[in-house]
């Protein structure tokens, strides 16, 4: 008795029908079953995708505005700080401003940082 190759599979008629796989798209035949894993994880993979690139967007958008408003007029010159003198000192020293521009600075940093580093996991 001869034993069938993996890839053929003697049938009824004699003829070779290859043999029954698990198939990613039998599962797609029946609306009640589950969608496949391949196309869950390709949705994870876009979806993670879209959140770094995201976080880096709006990294670089706080950390540009962290560094050019606080040296505008705008900053001081504004409704919310002219009735408090005191914070209105406080926010238009050349200290507060330089530490707003350096915490824009660190944030683009961490922005591009983790852009360089993004890996995909598959």
């Amino acid at each position: 008795m001869s034993d069938p190759t993996p890839m053929s599979v003697p049938g009824k008629s004699g003829e070779n029908v290859p043999p029954q796989t698990d198939r990613p798209t039998a599962l797609l035949d029946h609306p009640d079953q589950p969608r496949p894993l391949v196309e869950s994880g390709r949705m994870q993979l876009w979806a993670h995708r879209l959140s770094v690139f995201l976080f880096v967007l709006i990294s670089a958008v706080a950390g540009v505005l962290l560094i050019i408003l606080p040296w505008t007029p705008e900053w001081t010159d504004n409704t919310l700080l002219l009735s408090y003198p005191g914070v209105r000192m406080v926010v238009s020293s050349g200290f507060f401003r330089g530490v707003c521009s350096g915490l824009g600075l660190l944030d683009i940093w961490i922005g591009f940082w983790e852009a360089l580093h993004y890996h995909e996991h598959q």
